[in-house]
């Protein structure tokens, strides 16, 4: 009974049919399933150079968004510096501003006493010219009326005349004095305008700058989540792929188991063949002997007949029992059976803006998942996206193929598991990122990579 189930289970796990086929087949299996080892061990090993690149260039860009963080803290140090001496120089411009109002009040006395000075002028000397010409005097002094009183009119004119020139000379300083401090405080108050401006300008190239660092920040950190996230879904290859290599393994040992016990039965065949002739040859002999031993020979032979006869039926009937399948669908002839009974609610394609690599059968109330084909579990675990999820390898005419079974309540095979086409291995559930009771099933002509570049779409070979 043991070694008929282990045979079963061979004959399940590589799917070739009964276990009385030629061994010629099943050696042919075993090299088969050797190169999808072989084929899996190497890509696990690119999976796992691809992990090391994807964490150099993790690395390579953590550096650099460090010193992008570092450089932003020099710039903001140069911007809060720039605002100083804003600040400074907005100081200085009201000061001087204040100043040129000081300055105003002092231009205003300046003009009235210039016009006071005016009027004096005009008064004493109508023929004076501000622009430099001399009083014309010969009238005041032919207008003498003796020498004495020329004499006195000379000295007045004089007296006059020099009065005159200090006015002139004072009224000359103080235009110059205004033009000049006019001059100072607006060459002082335009050279504040542009060194504020200047600072102005080189804050803005400064806030740009960061600007523009702040935002190498922010794609650096994205590409950063987006290696990790690919990091992430490259170690789940590398898990599943370890899984499927295991798996394989395991397929081979009891490949090999399978093939030497049929090997037993051949020979013990063979010796309980090579028994029975002898005896009828025995038989035959003593036949032609005596009739009597002729007649003792056919009961003798009648009696062994009908024990072997027993033997056999016995043998027969010790074939393990199907497995309960109730509420699954029936199980079809084909390469693959449906994995749960339902509606299509979603098929492969695009979808919310991602590839949707298999379909949905959604259904309600307790509805059994089963193995779409026989194969081995190589993995069984829960998932963030896929909740509760299982991996099966088949190895079908010496093609790889992967199904997985996800968002289950509950999962009734481990990894390792033998399994058989339409055997019961879940309940269908909502676990994981799943948004109603449903069944998202998927199958790959290969591995299953984070890709998903082997999926095909399971409606082209699955009963509707």
């Amino acid at each position: 009974m043991k070694k008929n189930i282990i045979a079963m289970n061979a004959s399940i796990m590589i799917g070739l049919g009964s276990i009385l086929a030629a061994p010629s087949v099943y050696a042919e299996s075993i090299s088969d399933l050797e190169k999808q080892k072989e084929s899996i061990q190497e890509k696990r090993s690119g999976v796992e150079s691809n992990i090391s690149d994807t964490e150099k260039k993790i690395d390579s860009l953590q550096d650099k968004q460090m010193t992008a963080e570092d450089q932003i803290a020099a710039i903001e140090a140069k911007i809060a510096e720039s605002a100083k001496k804003i600040d400074a120089k907005n100081a200085e411009i009201t000061q001087t501003k204040k100043e040129i109002e000081a300055l105003k009040e002092e231009i205003k006395v300046l003009k009235e006493r210039i016009a006071k000075r005016n009027e004096v002028l005009k008064e004493r000397a109508l023929s004076f010219q501000e622009t430099g010409g001399d009083v014309n005097y010969l009238e005041v002094l032919f207008g003498s009326s003796s020498f004495g009183d020329l004499v006195d009119r000379v000295g007045a004119v004089a007296t006059i005349a020099e009065a005159d020139r200090d006015i002139l000379k004072q009224h000359e300083l103080d235009k110059k004095d205004l033009e000049e401090k006019q001059k100072a405080v607006e060459t002082k108050l335009a050279s504040l305008e542009v060194a504020k401006a200047e600072l102005l300008e080189i804050q803005k190239q400064q806030k740009q700058q960061k600007q523009e660092k702040d935002a190498l920040v922010k794609k650096l950190k994205q590409q950063t989540e987006k290696h990790e996230h690919e990091k992430m879904g490259l170690e789940e290859e590398k898990a599943n792929l370890s899984a499927q290599e295991k798996a394989i393994k395991s397929a081979i040992s009891l490949e090999h188991q399978r093939l030497a016990e049929l090997e037993a039965a051949r020979k013990k065949a063979a010796a309980e063949a090579k028994k029975r002739a002898e005896q009828e040859a025995a038989q035959a002999a003593a036949q032609a002997a005596s009739q009597a031993a002729s007649q003792a020979s056919e009961s003798k032979k009648q009696s062994t007949s009908s024990g072997y006869s027993a033997k056999s039926n016995n043998s027969s009937s010790s074939s393990p029992a199907s497995s309960n399948v109730s509420q699954a669908p029936a199980v079809s002839s084909g390469t693959f059976t449906r994995p749960s009974a339902g509606y299509v609610s979603s098929t492969m394609g695009e979808r919310w803006n991602k590839q949707h690599a298999g379909i949905d059968i959604a259904a309600s109330g307790t509805v059994p998942i089963v193995a779409a084909a026989d194969g081995v579990v190589s993995r069984s675990y829960f998932s963030s996206s896929y909740g509760n999820v299982i991996f099966v390898t088949h190895s079908i005419g010496g093609q790889q193929w992967t199904t997985v079974y996800a968002h289950l309540s509950s999962r009734q095979a481990s990894e390792g598991a033998v399994v058989a086409k339409g055997q019961q291995i879940g309940i269908m559930g909502n676990t994981g990122h799943s948004y109603g009771q449903h069944l998202h099933f998927e199958l790959h002509k290969g591995p299953w990579n984070y890709s998903k570049s082997n999926a095909v779409n399971p409606l082209n070979y699955i009963p509707n």
